[in-house]
């Protein structure tokens, strides 16, 4: 299928991804989880509505919905900024071709292949950021974006987000520390990407990252003022 181009204006399918990511982020899926539990995880703990949270009040078992549905939100994101761009008429743009070998066929050796769709994902993944930490369905106050980050990255770029993997196994075992092996990872996904990747889609990872970086300093100022 494929956007007719008379109907539909080059900015529709990044619209759609916009639209449909803040929605899928917004779902407060660490507020569901811990309302069945009887409690709201915005009122104990660190205050944080996400997956640390909950794993430090119900234990990793019962707090592993939350660490699935925050990373689905930000996968099924970027499938449906993929989805909204197939076919997005254009020659690439800024950001360049992408594929794992150089620039990508038709089909592409992961979703991305420059131009719209390559902006459409990057969109509907930022979207999805946005609502996770200020969700429409939880009176906009939600969590970090880390899990819903590391989905979204999971489709920008496949062959780097399981490197991350890799690094996060390594450097838990060697510092005994999930905390510092999730750390080395997310820190390390920017340069991993940059295996795989022009460095203008790095950059605009970055971007994503600064998003997590936003969300902790309001949460700082939000502590100081307590």
């Amino acid at each position: 299928m494929r956007w007719n181009e008379a109907m539909f204006p080059g900015w529709f399918p990044a619209f759609v991804a916009v639209i449909g990511g803040y929605l899928l982020g917004s779902v407060p899926v660490a507020v569901l989880v811990a309302h069945a539990h009887g409690f709201d995880p915005r009122r104990v703990g660190d205050r944080n509505p996400g997956f640390w949270n909950m794993k430090e009040q119900l234990g990793p078992r019962a707090a592993a919905p939350v660490f699935a549905g925050d990373m689905a939100k930000g996968v099924l994101a970027g499938l449906l900024g993929s989805l909204a761009s197939c076919g997005a008429l254009g020659p690439p743009g800024p950001f360049g071709s992408f594929g794992a070998a150089g620039p990508a066929g038709p089909s592409g050796s992961w979703p991305l292949t420059g131009g719209t769709g390559t902006v459409a994902v990057y969109a509907a993944v930022a979207a999805a950021m946005i609502g996770h930490a200020w969700p429409v369905f939880a009176g906009f106050r939600g969590g970090r974006s880390i899990l819903t980050f590391a989905g979204g990255f999971a489709v920008i770029c496949p062959p780097a987000f399981l490197l991350g993997l890799v690094v996060l196994a390594v450097t838990t075992a060697c510092a005994r520390s999930f905390a510092i092996g999730a750390r080395a990872a997310v820190f390390g996904l920017p340069v991993l990407q940059l295996l795989f990747t022009p460095v203008e889609q790095v950059a605009a990872t970055g971007a994503l990252m600064c998003l997590i970086g936003l969300r902790f300093g309001q949460a700082a100022l939000a502590e100081r003022r307590r």
